[in-house]
């Protein structure tokens, strides 16, 4: 028993999960069935009624709602479902009812309120409704401030149409068609036609623009209004046509609002209703693009172009638009290309010449151009496109260094126009490549210079406000005049020279090695280095340098070694000391000089201070 009361309990959770999702996803409908498998395990379970009544409503169902509040008056109390029920007598237009519901609830919540007023104005008690919508605008701060505006603006309308009473200024900024309109309504019942005329002008323009907006930023509104259409009759008032407009509606919510069962499920509908109509199939490749199946969905457009080959144009431009969504540029080119019907257009030439040059793909653009030209050259010669046609592939080709391939289009736009001198000019341009005695030929046909000088004043346009450069006449210079040129040319190349800097330690009388360009390990006079004796650093410090120790060393000293010239920093060559530092930019003798800096050194190698 405890085991079956757990199993049920479980199935419970499960089944208001369900519940949930759907709700949540809008689907009413499979929430129904979930909510009826509960009251099958608790009947009298009051959420439970509750959901059923607002699945109920949400589908329309008023009557069916309204049943099952009558039925379970003893669970569903009037202060649980108050709102319910007034909502459905209100909308199977039992309208007394509705008031008597409302005003018997013992708690007057906001909604409450709202449907009073609406109830108000059926009953034609516009002072009464009047004061309730001024009432729920000034103690209520929602998003549904516009909507109560312009209930508002109804109740005035209705009061001056019907009852004759002079509208009060409400400062309600006319904002949105339906204030245009309201405001249109009321003056036509003061009498003011002209002016209710610009009104309704201005709202049929805010509406035009209000159903061309995104659908994904009016989705929730959109929803509200297509509910709308659920009412009773409603199909007797409207062509098929509306009707099926409506269902596609109906589908495109869905997909804007991630209900995707809901949409694939009214677009097959819809499909199996009008087989041949694109939408349906358009709908669905564009869930399927929502849920990243691109494969799919062009898989789906190209068996739907298979079977109704008069609507493939459609489905084939499409199935492009994906494939450059993918980034398959010539694979949409392939596609596009596949039209038969569209090869010629401009915009497809202009549209496949742009995708093969982002793919560097020159050669399957001029065939785009050949096979357009033909095409016209055939059908419909000499006309303007067949002639701008030519024009942009000449272009085209001689952008692309095509110069050989342009001359054919240049020649026939040459022949159409002999006066055009850029054409011309063009083809001389290309023959010069190819045969130049033709181009020799060509350019005689070019007006002489006189013929395209124009009149122009050069004095006057030298010596104008917005001229950089004044050419001054050429003249004989006086013997002054030479001389201040020739003494501004000498300050002139004085300014230019510039000295090289000199060690801070430079001395003159020092001759500097001549080896100071070379690495120390590169030099003449290094001898290495001897391991373990740290105190003569041979190698260490500035190159060029040396000590008393180092010369010591050096066999080069010794009294049998032929005579040298004298090495910089050696005792032979400066007889006050033996430690004096040859002219090298360097550190004060003592400075640290850190391992990583000596290492750099090594590597970069000996620069010179002059």
């Amino acid at each position: 028993m405890a085991a079956a009361t757990a199993g049920g309990a479980g199935a419970a959770a499960a089944l208001w999960s369900e519940v949930n999702r759907c709700g949540q996803n809008g689907d009413f409908a499979r929430a129904l069935k979930s909510v009826n498998k509960i009251l099958q395990i608790s009947k009298d379970d009051v959420t439970a009624l509750q959901c059923k009544v607002v699945c109920l409503i949400q589908n329309g169902n008023f009557k069916e709602a309204l049943s099952v509040i009558n039925t379970h008056t003893k669970v569903l109390t009037s202060d649980v479902i108050a709102f319910e029920k007034a909502y459905c007598e209100y909308r199977l237009n039992r309208i007394e009812n509705a008031l008597k519901t409302i005003q018997s609830a013992s708690q007057q919540t906001d909604k409450l309120k709202e449907l009073y007023g609406q109830v108000l104005y059926r009953l034609e008690r516009y002072d009464d409704c009047l004061a309730a919508y001024r009432d729920l605008i000034r103690n209520s701060q929602d998003e549904y401030e516009e909507e109560r505006k312009t209930n508002l603006s109804a109740v005035v309308a209705a009061q001056s149409t019907w009852e004759k009473v002079m509208p009060e200024d409400l400062g309600l900024r006319e904002a949105t068609y339906e204030l245009c309109y309201n405001s249109a309504c009321a003056l036509i019942g003061q009498g003011k036609l002209n002016e209710a005329m610009k009104k309704l002008q201005k709202a049929e323009e805010l509406c035009r623009q209000s159903l061309s907006e995104d659908s994904d930023q009016n989705v929730f509104d959109s929803k509200k209004k297509v509910k709308l259409t659920n009412a009773e009759g409603v199909e007797h008032k409207l062509s098929k046509k509306q009707l099926q407009a409506i269902e596609f509606n109906k589908a495109l919510l869905a997909m804007y609002t991630n209900q995707a069962d809901q949409c694939r499920k009214l677009s097959a509908s819809l499909q199996s209703q009008s087989p041949e109509h694109l939408l349906p199939v358009l709908i669905q490749a564009a869930q399927l693009c929502r849920e990243k199946q691109h494969a799919k969905a062009v898989a789906l457009l190209q068996d739907f172009a298979d079977q109704h080959p008069a609507n493939a144009a459609e489905i084939k431009l499409t199935m492009a638009q994906l494939k450059i969504a993918q980034g398959s540029v010539t694979k949409a080119c392939m596609i596009l290309r596949s039209i038969e019907e569209l090869q010629h257009k401009p915009g497809m030439v202009s549209a496949l010449v742009t995708m093969y040059s982002h793919e560097e793909d020159i050669d399957s653009a001029i065939e785009v151009f050949t096979q357009a030209i033909q095409w016209y050259q055939q059908f419909q010669p000499k006309s303007p496109v067949h002639l701008s046609l030519v024009r942009e592939a000449a272009n085209f080709k001689l952008k692309h260094g095509r110069k050989k391939e342009a001359i054919s289009d240049l020649e026939e736009l040459w022949k159409q126009n002999p006066k055009d001198v850029h054409t011309l000019a063009q083809l001389i341009s290309a023959y010069s490549l190819v045969d130049p005695e033709k181009a020799k030929v060509l350019s005689k046909h070019l007006p002489s210079s006189d013929t395209m000088s124009l009149k122009v004043d050069v004095d006057a346009l030298e010596n104008s406000h917005g001229a950089s450069y004044v050419r001054k006449k050429a003249g004989k210079l006086t013997g002054d005049n030479q001389q201040k040129e020739q003494g501004q040319g000498d300050v002139k190349k004085k300014k230019k020279k510039k000295k090289g800097k000199l060690p801070k330690n430079y001395d003159p009388k020092v001759t500097p090695d001549p080896e100071r360009w070379l690495p120390m390990r590169e030099r003449s006079y290094y001898r290495g280095r001897k391991k373990g004796k740290k105190k003569d650093q041979v190698g260490k410090g500035t190159q060029g340098s040396t000590t008393a120790g180092s010369s010591e060393l050096d066999a080069s000293r010794t009294a049998s070694s032929p005579p040298t010239s004298p090495r910089p920093g050696s005792a032979a060559a400066v007889s006050a000391t033996s430690n004096v530092i040859p002219p090298r930019h360097q550190k004060p003798a003592g400075a640290p000089a850190t391992k990583k800096k000596q290492q750099q050194k090594k590597k970069k190698g000996a620069k010179g201070g002059w």
